[in-house]
């Protein structure tokens, strides 16, 4: 097993259902540990197909995601192809194989996976993937998993129905939030303008609220699924 990832953590393997997820989550997280030499890989586990879809819109958003991994640090991104708003009409055993590869290539000491109470089914059927794929009892298992929020599906939820989000670990991102929302800059094509909370102010607001309840100036919070030490 895995070094335990405890805040600094060596390599980090981040599982977005699809593009500008891992932004709007973990983003400030991504660019703390990949400034302080962690080996930080994404992998979007979705993409854009017909008939939902055009190939223009896979070719932009993977165009994008490039783009903000590029600003943040990533070191490695992996692009999947399972249909997006469609994970749930595929075999659980087929999402397990697929992403079970990156696990096996990666090696990762921590992973950071969608909420499961997300309301986005894609969301959900990911989170329940990676756990598969994050069993502690196999060679290589990650001494880490932890769980983001992302804005606009972890909050719209009905917590009386699915988990509500409860937060028990916060990382100081007070230095990392400007390259956040840089990040996101990265992602025309997803930005809304305020009020709406996928606004670079909303995202902002998200981060200060997260870090004044902590003591900081910005963090991003996380539910820790397991962490072995």
């Amino acid at each position: 097993m895995s070094v335990p990832a405890a805040v600094e953590p060596r390599r980090v393997l981040v599982v977005a259902p699809h593009p500008d997820d891992e932004v709007l989550g973990p983003g400030g997280a991504i660019a703390r540990w990949a400034a302080a030499g962690a080996e930080v890989t994404v992998v979007i586990a979705t993409m854009a197909t017909p008939p939902l879809y055009t190939e223009e819109h896979l070719r932009v958003g993977r165009a994008e995601a490039a783009a903000a991994h590029d600003v943040l640090g990533v070191g490695r991104t992996v692009f999947m192809s399972l249909p997006a708003a469609g994970v749930d009409t595929l075999a659980h055993s087929d999402v397990n194989r697929e992403l079970g590869t990156v696990f096996a290539e990666t090696a990762p000491d921590l992973v950071l996976l969608p909420f499961v109470g997300d309301l986005h089914r894609d969301h959900q059927e990911v989170f329940h993937s990676g756990m598969v794929c994050a069993r502690p009892a196999q060679t290589g298992a990650p001494a880490a998993v932890y769980a983001y929020e992302t804005l606009s599906e972890t909050n719209w939820n009905a917590p009386f129905l699915t988990p509500g989000f409860a937060p028990n670990l916060f990382v100081d991102i007070s230095d990392h939030l400007e390259t956040k929302l840089k990040a996101m800059s990265c992602y025309p094509t997803q930005l809304q303008e305020p009020p709406h909370e996928r606004s670079l102010e909303g995202i902002r607001a998200l981060a200060t609220l997260r870090g004044a309840s902590v003591g900081f100036r910005a963090a991003e919070a996380f539910v820790i699924i397991r962490q072995v030490c």
